[in-house]
């Protein structure tokens, strides 16, 4: 098979090629694999294929691609870059999107190879092709060039000779394609600043940092929404944070947070710096971002206690963030008989609101109920089985007959709940004094997809990892539990035949 794809190379390359002689060849190279084709492959035979790229028509520019698609993976990266630069820069400025994505797929194979990517560093006139690409139409063609692109800038060189040479002009140029591309390209930059402190350095002399702070406090109210998410990425790393706490930024967001009060579009940006700070907080210290800003605990209250579902929604999400570890609960906890009612309308949400945002809901209290065993102390336990009874009046019937609904998400969302405060001594109590839940515990027939069996599944762990359990539940009703998880999630009774002698 290799011989006669080498022979249909030769021909279909000829100056007198026939189109049925390029179908053959696309046919021919599917049947072998790459590498068996490498001995016989020239670099005239690849220059000739890209050559008809620019001159064919649909037809013939679709079998090309196909066939140079499978051809250059024979190919080393460095070899590619050293003998096919040229081609591979026409294509990303071919007409043809299905050319443009063979030519920047390749260039994703580059930079990831340390040999070729130094080439590509020292090729500022391929660097520029792939930072237009950005501004294609075409957003499989931008990403797989954002790519690149922060591949490129995770070597020094590759820092300089985006931020610190002429190509930062380029990139400024994109930009002023319009919003879409502009957010690209802030895109880009916030991927390669949460790199390393130096990375963010080049980026922030660039001035580029400082323009999307700038539109974050802008007038227009969609551009703000865009921004902050593009800040929010920025703050997970801690020279990030550090950054933009010097640049005064965190400052900034609690001021517009206060602002949006007379705000009448403050819905459209509003979710975005609330979970800002919620983020923050969790990455930072929730005691420390709460006391230090607190417009945004209050916010979250506020949210939470409206009646517009897009922002109880966000409200319940930060919450669930927020409350996530010890320290986050401590500070909800101070709030007192507020977050107590806080939760009894949660609890309300997650039994009657639309079901997305009673998944919101279930998530959220599975996260403020989950206390880690380390953790466990009196305090503690006291704090999440009053919470646990603030949900509702009889809340464990409450997720109990969420978790019988024919609604798979709603189902595994209620048993993340029990499965949050299986590991502790108060919950097992309940559990066990509610009459029949060990056995709907320990009955498989009520779970009927995967998703469920699984969610199942991880309850039981939960339950007969916990140190207590044995004591609280009672031998009996242990040893079933740890049958259940002995025999896996998918067990299946085998069904006794012995009274079907004779039937045949």
């Amino acid at each position: 098979a290799a011989e006669a794809a080498a022979a249909l190379l030769e021909r279909a390359c000829g100056p007198e090629a026939a189109p049925e002689e390029l179908r053959a060849l696309r046919l021919a190279v599917q049947a072998v694999p790459p590498a068996a084709l490498r001995p016989r492959l020239r670099d005239a035979h690849l220059a000739a294929l890209f050559g008809l790229l620019s001159a064919g028509d649909r037809e013939q520019v679709s079998d090309c691609v196909a066939i140079l698609e499978r051809l250059l993976q024979a190919l080393e990266p460095a070899h590619l870059v050293r003998h096919l630069r040229e081609e591979l820069q026409k294509g990303l400025f071919h007409p043809d999107d299905a050319v443009k994505i063979l030519a920047i797929s390749q260039i994703g194979r580059i930079v990831e190879n340390s040999d070729a990517i130094r080439e590509i560093i020292n090729s500022p006139e391929l660097l520029r092709q792939v930072i237009y690409c950005i501004g294609g139409e075409k957003i499989a063609v931008a990403k797989e060039a954002i790519k690149s692109l922060s591949r490129v800038a995770q070597t020094q060189d590759g820092l300089e000779a985006l931020f610190a040479s002429n190509l930062l002009s380029d990139l400024r140029n994109v930009m002023a394609t319009n919003d879409i591309v502009r957010y690209r390209v802030y895109e880009l930059v916030v991927e390669i600043s949460s790199v390393s402190a130096d990375s963010l350095n080049y980026c922030a002399n660039s001035g580029l940092i400082s323009e999307l702070i700038g539109e974050l406090t802008g007038d227009d109210v969609l551009v703000r929404a865009t921004c902050i998410e593009m800040v929010t990425s920025l703050a997970y790393t801690a020279h990030g944070r550090q950054y933009l706490a010097q640049q005064g930024v965190i400052d900034k967001i609690s001021n517009i947070i206060i602002g949006a009060e007379s705000d009448p579009f403050s819905g459209f940006y509003l979710p975005g710096f609330v979970k800002f700070f919620g983020n923050l907080a969790v990455v930072d210290s929730p005691q420390q971002i709460c006391e230090r800003y607190p417009v945004f605990v209050e916010k979250v209250f506020e949210m939470a206690e409206s009646h517009d579902p897009t922002m109880i929604g966000v409200a319940v999400d930060t919450l669930g963030i927020l409350g996530s570890n010890v320290e986050g609960k401590q500070v909800l906890q101070k709030t007192r008989s507020r977050f107590q009612n806080l939760l009894n309308r949660i609890g309300h949400q997650a039994k009657n609101a639309p079901t997305e945002l009673r998944l919101r809901c279930l998530d959220a209290i599975s996260s403020l109920l989950y206390l880690p065993p380390d953790q466990q102390t009196e305090d503690l336990l006291r704090m999440t089985e009053s919470w646990f009874a603030s949900l509702s009046s009889q809340p464990l019937e409450l997720f109990r007959s969420i978790s019988t609904q024919p609604f798979p998400d709603l189902h595994c969302g209620a048993l993340r709940v029990f499965t949050a405060i299986a590991n502790q001594p108060w919950a097992q109590k309940l559990m066990l004094n509610s009459p029949g839940f060990v056995e709907y515990i320990v009955d498989r027939s009520v779970e009927p997809d995967k998703a469920s069996k699984d969610a199942k599944y991880e309850l039981v762990k939960a339950l007969v990892n916990s140190k207590t359990i044995a004591e609280i539940f009672g031998n009996q009703y242990y040893l079933r539990l740890r049958a259940y998880l002995h025999e896996g999630p998918y067990y299946v009774k085998a069904v006794s035949t012995t009274a079907v002698e004779g039937a045949e």
